[in-house]
């Protein structure tokens, strides 16, 4: 059976890389490329391509919007590949959040790129060792923070500004003057939240940021 292959990266040499690789794949033709998530969406309502190679960090476009857009149209094909430098387990959660089928770095192509080209293609999930326990940890980790995730989510949208804002060390007449509300309100619905989070201090709000992932670092 053949496999139909779409290649999406703005390197032009590195398309031309992929593609040699993939050759040596008698079942695998790559029927086209393109150097942007955008270019690739339209592209794909020609090829009737079976699995895209998609990069996520582009000139010209977002890889994982891309891959979400390629993914929501139903049917199950293409499926979507990643092919990145990235490691990172922000970037491994966030492609198969998006509906990517599989995960590959791009150090690792020359030896696995065929492989896993074959694998979703056939429908399977292709991750490396390290990247599935990353998932594991991720799981794990996602499970832990399963409670204070649900007592955040009963805040209202102006108690989760508030929240932040405080988190990130703004004092109430700031936080007011962003929110276009008195001192007074924000002291308002301060208390709200800690009476909702059971929290005191700002420290508190510091750590429950920093373990819901709202903060990018420690706030001193």
């Amino acid at each position: 059976m053949s496999i139909r292959v779409v290649l999406v990266d703005d390197h032009a040499i590195l398309r031309t890389g992929l593609r040699a690789v993939l050759g040596a794949a008698p079942e695998v033709e790559v029927v086209g490329e393109a150097s942007s998530g955008n270019a690739a969406v339209a592209l794909l309502e020609n090829t009737g391509a079976d699995v895209v190679v998609m990069d996520i960090s582009m000139a010209d476009g977002d890889g994982i919007a891309a891959t979400r857009t390629i993914t929501s149209r139903g049917g199950g094909v293409p499926r979507v590949l990643v092919l990145t430098m990235h490691s990172e387990e922000v970037y491994l959660e966030a492609v198969l959040e998006a509906g990517a089928s599989g995960y590959l770095v791009k150090s690792a192509a020359d030896r696995e790129l065929v492989d896993a080209v074959r694998a979703v293609a056939r429908g399977d999930i292709w991750v490396q060792p390290a990247a599935a326990r990353v998932l594991a940890q991720g799981a794990r980790r996602r499970e832990e923070q399963a409670p204070d995730r649900t007592r955040y989510g009963r805040l209202t949208e102006r108690e989760r500004a508030v929240f932040r804002a405080i988190s990130e060390g703004y004092t109430a007449p700031e936080i007011g003057e962003q929110l276009t509300i008195s001192p007074k309100t924000v002291d308002t619905y301060k208390q709200r939240i800690n009476d909702k989070l059971g929290l005191t201090h700002r420290a508190d709000y510091v750590k429950l940021a920093l373990k819901l992932g709202l903060l990018k670092s420690p706030v001193t």
